[in-house]
Parts: structure tokens; sequence; C-alpha cells
């Protein structure tokens, strides 16, 4: 497979397979520019998926005919999506075709990070920019800000939506053992949309938008059809991480961050409480501008949800900043409520 061979999303888009770190294993990245703009100079974003969908199922997903992706752009952003080792149209850990006892957690931290370097090198040379923003979702945050801390000059500002935070450990539980990938149903999937949902609320996904977005999302993977039922099969590693930042460890040091960041969440986010934000918030020292950003009606993939014109909207001012007053002072805006 090359990267034409790979159907485009939007007529711009363009598509590269590049060298990661495993040899033999190409990373794809996705690139929507951004149209004729005024902003100088340019600004780019990669985009960081969580733990079981990849780029072209978040970020580039159009509910209606819009994405994130296509609100970024229009913004002034060029936008990447980069997809880890064993989703979407990058390559496929060999060990994905043994049995899943057979080997430890595939796509970890300590993996993804490698890939992320690999993603923004290529990009930065491509552009010729000197830095980047991150967006990244859940599990993808604890990657991104592990490369943010270890290349703090390749960094602009990092939008963590759903981020994974570190929690006091309970009891004497431990992390639990996880094979080296996991299958992932429609069922599984839609689970997940509609558990966080408070009784009696309206829904915040609907059916017919679901059935579109699971047919792409059985199409990430080619044998998904094969099986019965149907599902995706993916790394578990990324379960692994958050399992073990519930029980005290975290992949990364907040403090070594030193970009601005902001934490938006939704008001029905269960992976990420008020104490777990209150945490990170605290945690981040170093970061020069912080903003926790609490969205009504939103759950965990609140970017796939109602709400998610609202998460467009948050990220794109803070990534767009100024966050200085025109007099130069340079208090930060309060954090926002929606």
């Amino acid at each position: 497979m090359t990267a034409d061979d790979i159907v485009l999303l939007d007529p711009r888009e363009e598509h590269a397979l590049i060298p990661g770190p495993i040899d033999g294993l190409p990373l794809f990245l996705r690139h929507l520019p951004a149209p004729v703009t005024t902003v100088s100079p340019r600004r780019a974003v990669l985009y960081i998926h969580g733990a079981t969908f990849p780029s072209a199922l978040s970020i580039a997903h159009r509910f209606d005919g819009r994405s994130w992706r296509d609100a970024l752009c229009e913004a002034g952003f060029d936008v990447w999506g980069l997809d880890f080792y064993g989703y979407g149209h990058s390559g496929r850990y060999p060990a994905m075709d043994e049995p899943a006892t057979a080997n430890p957690p595939l796509g970890t931290t300590d993996e993804a990070i490698r890939q992320i370097e690999a993603a923004a090198c290529f990009i930065l040379d491509r552009s010729g920019l000197d830095r980047l923003s991150l967006i990244a979702h859940s599990w993808g945050s604890l990657p991104a800000c592990r490369f943010a801390g270890a290349h703090p000059d390749l960094i602009d500002r990092l939008v963590l939506f759903g981020p994974i935070a570190q929690r006091e450990p309970s009891g004497n539980a431990a992390s639990p053992t996880l094979p080296a990938w996991r299958l992932i149903t429609l069922d599984d999937q839609w689970h997940r949309f509609v558990e966080d949902v408070p009784a009696g609320a309206e829904p915040v996904l609907s059916r017919r938008h679901f059935v579109d977005w699971g047919e792409a999302y059985l199409d990430s993977d080619p044998l998904a059809g094969s099986r019965e039922p149907a599902s995706v099969r993916t790394p578990a590693g990324p379960l692994t991480d958050i399992g073990k930042a519930w029980q005290g460890e975290l992949p990364y040091d907040p403090a070594a961050v030193r970009a601005p960041v902001a934490i938006i969440r939704g008001e029905w986010d269960s992976l990420i409480t008020d104490a777990d934000a209150r945490w990170l918030f605290d945690a981040f020292r170093a970061s020069p501008v912080k903003r926790d950003i609490k969205i009504s009606r939103g759950t965990h993939l609140m970017h796939l949800e109602a709400m998610r014109f609202a998460l467009w909207q948050e990220s794109i001012a803070f990534l767009s900043g100024p966050d200085a007053s025109p007099s130069g002072s340079s208090h930060a805006k309060p954090a926002l409520r929606v």
C-alpha cells in the first residue's frame, strides 16, 4: 500500500506514509492545509488520538458535512492527524497476528512517544516551521505530554481533551494484566457513547450519526467483517497506561511541560472528574498559561456529540491566543465555564 492508495476524506487532503521507530512498519499521517490565510507565520496542529479509534474517526470525521479539522483549518491552522501503530492506515504490530495472550500489551506510552517524535520531525521539516501545537484526546494526552516535556522547544500549545490524570491508588488494587490486543465491537462503542449520559437526559449522539460513524469504524480494520461479531482489533497498551495512572503511576512528569495548556472536558466525562482536572491543573506547574474548561452536556467522546461545536470553539480560541491584554500584561484570561 502507498499513500496514494488511501481514500481521501477531502479533495485537499494530503497523505504520507513515513518511517517509524519499527523497521518496516510505516506511520500514516493525514494533512489538511489551511486555505489562503493572512495568519503569519503559518501554524500547524497535530492531533493525537485516544485508545480506540484513529484520526479519520475523530478529528477528521464529518457529521453533517463538517468536522473539527474543518473548523481548525478555517481558523488558519494546517491540521495533521497521526495514526499510531495498530490503528487506521499505520502498520500493524506483527504481534497482532499472534494470540492476544502471547505478548505483553502493545502500544504503550513508551512506544507512542517515539511515533510522535517521528511525526513531529516530519511535519516541521515539511512545513518549515519551528514549532507545532498538539491536540490530544484521552489516553493520547499521556504520550503527548511526555513528548512536550521532552521537547519543549518544539511545542507551541497543548490542548488536552478529556485527558487522563493520576489518581491515588485504591487500597491494595493492582493494575490489571492485559493481553497484547483486544477486539472492540460496535456495541462496545455505542455503550461508551451512552454510558455517562444521565438517565432522562436528552441523547448527545443520534443513532443516524452513529450508524455512519460505525461503518467507517469497521472499515478501519480490513479484517473486522471476518469476525463474529464484526470487531476492530486494537492495541491494549493504552488501557494498561490508564490503569497504571489510576494507581499512581503517570508515565510523564507534568512539571516538565512548559507550554501553555488547556484542559477541556465534558460535564459528564467519568474519565476526568473535577478532582482529576484540579490535580492536572496544579501539576502543570511550569506552564505559563493554564485553562480548565468544562463544557455542559458532554461526555468523554464530546468531539462526536452534540456539544462538539463548543469543543471546537474553545480549542481554537486557546490555540489562537494571545493570552495577554493589549497593554502587555502577562495575566492570563480566567478559566472558562461553558
